[in-house]
């Protein structure tokens, strides 16, 4: 299982630019233990009813958005820095051909838990009859 990508000199320039990164919003943990993928992702400051997690094509989408509050666009305000995000992230994960009713999903605390059954695999092997 692994993250979609964007493209690979972005890294190089992460240090270098000051951006609202995606990823720096929602940064995810993802293993496997007792025969099933765990994705544990860091959504702070986010309401459960904020967030979607959807499975389509064998990808875990895990989408996430608010709004700034009526108080936060007061025009007195003049912010000196804003590191606080409002809008739509989204991290997408490749898991494959599996059930999508065992997925299992919890959010507490801040951090979206998902467990992901592992598709057991069947020998591909048959014997043929030499006729």
């Amino acid at each position: 299982m692994l993250p979609m990508r964007k493209y690979y000199l972005d890294s190089i320039f992460d240090d270098f630019m000051d951006r609202n990164d995606q990823m720096d919003v929602m940064k995810c943990d993802i293993y496997e233990k007792d025969g099933a993928y765990h994705i544990e992702a860091d959504i702070p400051g986010f309401k459960k009813e904020d967030i979607s997690v959807e499975c389509e094509d064998g990808y875990i989408t895990i989408s996430a958005e608010k709004s700034t509050d009526n108080e936060e666009r007061d025009e007195d305000k003049k912010y000196l820095k804003r590191e606080r995000f409002y809008g739509k992230t989204t991290r997408k994960f490749y898991v494959g051909d599996i059930d999508t009713n065992d997925i299992k999903a919890e959010f507490k605390d801040g951090i979206l838990s998902i467990v992901v059954p592992k598709e057991e695999k069947q020998p591909n092997k048959k014997s043929i009859n030499i006729l």
